[in-house]
């Protein structure tokens, strides 16, 4: 039963003598690192400041060229459109001369011979 107690004896002033010397040096550790980590957070705002640079220019290079992809695309589809309405028009003008001259008829199936349909 001895031991018990002595196991549970509070702290006197004489234990407490040696970690109050030490206290200084463990502030001066803690402001150390404290200080460390002031300069990893500084340094973590320039990065993603930086990124955030980056990202943003990339942004508008691929802005550029997706403009300069869909005008060249919309060149090509006007130049198609333009083809397409132009066949369209001699094939108009076409049936046109075949009803004048009396080719068509009620029966489409020499017309669908004659284009090879």
């Amino acid at each position: 039963m001895a031991q018990t107690a002595a196991a549970k004896k509070p702290r006197t002033s004489v234990e407490a003598v040696p970690q109050l010397a030490t206290l200084p040096e463990r502030v001066a550790v803690l402001e150390v690192k404290v200080t460390n980590i002031d300069e990893k957070m500084d340094d973590l705002k320039q990065d993603l400041c930086d990124n955030h640079s980056n990202i943003i220019d990339t942004l508008k290079a691929m802005r550029e060229e997706s403009t300069a992809q869909h005008n060249e695309l919309a060149g090509k589809v006007k130049d198609l459109e333009v083809y397409k309405n132009k066949w369209i028009k001699y094939s108009m003008v076409g049936l046109a001369f075949a009803a004048g001259a009396g080719w068509i008829h009620s029966d489409l199936s020499t017309i669908l011979k004659f284009l090879g349909l």
